[in-house]
């Protein structure tokens, strides 16, 4: 019999390994009327399993099995180490360089991570890095949220990463080379302007 293990269980999901895949299942709201609440679910399920689909085909990130479950989205365990728990004793440099090409090929494809941190990230056996937990993307053209996207990625690596964040975002910074890259960055700007100026 295969042993399932939780992961995480948060507000809107649980996440489950069960042998070599991942599950993870969105959670009903008991506050929901029940009809809107599995109509609900089962649009933001869908929404994230084509986003990771496409997004698949494009970097690094697990492909989405066949599930005929409407809440649940099945995918293969990517085997590896979180770069929040181990970035400071891996190559930092070259693991930014890549992080920033991602990156950049999400934002030309108009795709948005929407949380992106290095929880979200994954060095497998292989050293390649995958991005995961798309359940806050979105399709975007919109020069905000690819600035936005950089914010967070930007501030991740200054709270969790302190020691080295500031060469690990130069480094993102030079090799992300979205064909709208000034105005994402003279974005980002607005977008830090803000935050600092938030009361």
């Amino acid at each position: 019999m295969i042993k399932s293990n939780i992961i995480q269980q948060g507000a809107e999901a649980k996440i489950i390994q069960k042998g070599n895949f991942i599950i993870k299942t969105r959670i009903n709201k008991g506050y929901r009327h029940p009809e809107l609440d599995k109509k609900i679910i089962k649009a933001r399920t869908k929404k994230e399993k084509k986003l990771l689909e496409k997004v698949s085909k494009l970097i690094n990130a697990p492909t989405p099995e066949e599930t005929y479950e409407m809440n649940i989205i099945k995918m293969p365990l990517i085997k590896g180490k979180k770069l929040s728990d181990f970035l400071e004793k891996l190559d930092y440099k070259k693991i930014s360089k890549e992080i920033g090409k991602s990156i950049t090929k999400l934002h030309d494809n108009d795709i948005v991570h929407g949380d992106l941190t290095t929880s979200n990230m994954i060095l497998n056996n292989e050293n390649k890095v995958f991005f995961i937990d798309f359940g806050l993307g979105l399709t975007s053209k919109r020069i905000e949220d690819k600035a936005v996207d950089l914010h967070l990625i930007k501030q991740a690596l200054e709270a969790k990463h302190f020691s080295i964040w500031e060469v690990c975002w130069k480094i993102i910074e030079e090799n992300y080379n979205s064909k709208d890259k000034l105005k994402v960055l003279k974005q980002l700007k607005k977008v830090e302007f803000r935050g600092r100026y938030k009361h």
